[in-house]
């Protein structure tokens, strides 16, 4: 069991959460829009607040014309563990927001109104209240803590969201994982990436695939079916097949914490103007849980819809549009629920936020993937609530912001030893 910290210094690093800053802080944040593809505003904001908490070093690069990330450096003074804190700049788009709350203080999704304790805004929660406790508690260690043994290194990246036409690839966390692999950026002992958990930790991610089929037959004049070939029906035949492969994928046996994976379709559509239907589309997302293989999944795909085209005379073409950081999609990714450093940041959270820092599977798929692909433990934590995300009910409690910037100030200092034994906590 690794030892506490001293109660002089846990009171320091509490004190040094203010929880105004923090407040201001986080309404800046989301009175700077950054919808995926402008995020160039919210990365001067980010670099110049970590100027302000004292970093060694801080970068603004872009990875494309336009599109930033900012990481940084606080250099520990040798022989300590190291810690990365990381999220995305980005956030989706607000359609109907407005319409949503009109004449509401809650109108301008980019006002940061707080109301009944909470604060609303786009990014309020997806991730912009993450950033906000991460950087409050880097500027709280730099005030509080005996400088650190171990480097304490900060990304936030450009791109991760999905939705505008030709972006949301991750190519910012695909820069920052070629940093960290040519030595650039330090490669951390263990990541903490601010996606929304309500102060739980989830050390575990789906993965995903999204498929679009597309089928093709020949439109024929209703009067003579004969001459054409029927796309819709062949449609329904691989419906048929996709949803006996969801089927058996429902009866594997479930992940302690991500449950069983499974295959949605979400898309379809078909048609002619009084004719046989000479074409059909289909979309699907696929989740994986990390047992699995994400060639595998796509083959079984293709398979399901050749077998439901096969001797229709429909042709079928399967695209993989979603690449991340597998050519077919986003990997699954797993820590270890019992690592040390774990069970450290849960007793962090549980110690200022009674009731919180639980055990969870995600089910979304971030980034921890491209991490733990490069061999840095990582796990999802911060505040906010997932199921508002990318809706007009976006926002954040105002106190789990400060829990989270409390918890993750007693992390760091213990983590990365704050002059004292590594891994300590309260």
């Amino acid at each position: 069991m690794t030892a506490s910290l001293p109660p002089d210094l846990r009171d320091a690093l509490l004190d040094a959460v203010d929880e105004a800053r923090v407040v201001d802080l986080l309404q800046r944040a989301v009175r700077t829009p950054s919808i995926t593809g402008d995020e160039t505003a919210f990365a001067a904001l980010v670099a110049d607040e970590l100027r302000a908490a004292g970093a060694d070093e801080v970068h603004v690069e872009e990875v494309e014309p336009g599109r930033p990330v900012v990481w940084s450096v606080t250099r520990g003074t040798g022989g300590g563990r190291s810690l990365l804190l990381a999220g995305h700049l980005d956030t989706v788009r607000v359609d109907g927001w407005a319409e949503r709350w009109a004449g509401d203080p809650r109108e301008d999704p980019f006002g940061a109104a707080i109301v009944d304790g909470e604060l609303w805004g786009r990014g309020a929660a997806d991730l912009k209240g993450g950033i906000a406790s991460a950087l409050a508690a880097v500027r709280a260690a730099a005030t509080a803590a005996a400088p650190l043994r171990g480097d304490l290194v900060t990304a936030w990246i450009c791109d991760e969201e999905s939705g505008e036409p030709g972006l949301g690839r991750s190519i910012g966390m695909r820069a920052l994982a070629e940093r960290i692999a040519n030595g650039t950026v330090p490669r951390t002992d263990f990541a903490v990436y601010v996606e929304p958990t309500t102060l739980d930790v989830y050390p575990a991610q789906i993965g995903f695939l999204i498929a679009d089929i597309e089928l093709t037959g020949r439109s024929a004049y209703f009067g003579r079916p004969e001459e054409g070939v029927d796309a819709l029906r062949a449609a329904h035949r691989v419906l048929s097949e996709l949803w006996a492969l969801d089927g058996e994928l429902r009866r594997q046996p479930a992940h302690p914490l991500l449950g069983r994976p499974g295959l949605l379709v979400t898309e379809a559509s078909a048609g002619g103007y009084i004719a046989v239907p000479g074409a059909a589309r289909l979309s699907l997302i696929r989740t994986l849980v990390p047992s699995e293989d994400l060639d595998a999944a796509g083959a079984a795909i293709e398979a399901a819809v050749a077998r439901g085209v096969e001797g229709t005379g429909v042709t079928a073409d399967v695209r993989f549009p979603a690449g991340r950081d597998h050519a077919l999609g986003g990997l699954p990714s797993e820590t270890p629920a019992d690592l040390d450093a774990v069970t450290a940041l849960r007793e962090c959270v549980r110690s200022v936020a009674p009731g919180a820092g639980g055990i969870a599977g995600a089910p979304f798929w971030s980034e921890a993937s491209f991490l733990t692909e490069q061999g840095i433990p990582c796990v999802y934590f911060a505040p906010g609530d997932i199921a508002v995300c990318h809706t007009a009910e976006e926002r954040v409690a105002v106190r789990e912001v400060v829990d989270a910037a409390e918890a993750l100030s007693l992390f760091i200092a213990g983590h990365c030893g704050a002059g004292r034994t590594q891994g300590a906590h309260p």
